[in-house]
């Protein structure tokens, strides 16, 4: 049991390790250029893209741009 629990742990840490690759959007979702995003959700109605310059976009489902948030970190 000791060994398995070993080598979920290391399997675990192989997989994690290594360069942060882009993250790559579903197909068909557009954003702005310049904007490069890091987190990605959605809902029926709408979805949202973090971006890496703390802004939050948010988007209908046409692709109409409807609210941008800036995130201030403290």
């Amino acid at each position: 049991m000791v060994v398995g629990i070993i080598v979920l742990v290391t399997l675990v840490f192989i997989r994690f390790q290594g360069e942060a690759r882009p993250m790559s959007l579903p197909d068909g979702i557009t954003i702005p250029d310049g904007l490069r995003p890091v987190a990605f959700t959605q809902t029926r109605e709408w979805y949202a893209i973090v971006t890496d310059d703390n802004h939050i976009v948010f988007f209908d489902k046409n692709d109409i741009l409807f609210q941008t948030i800036k995130i201030k970190i403290p």
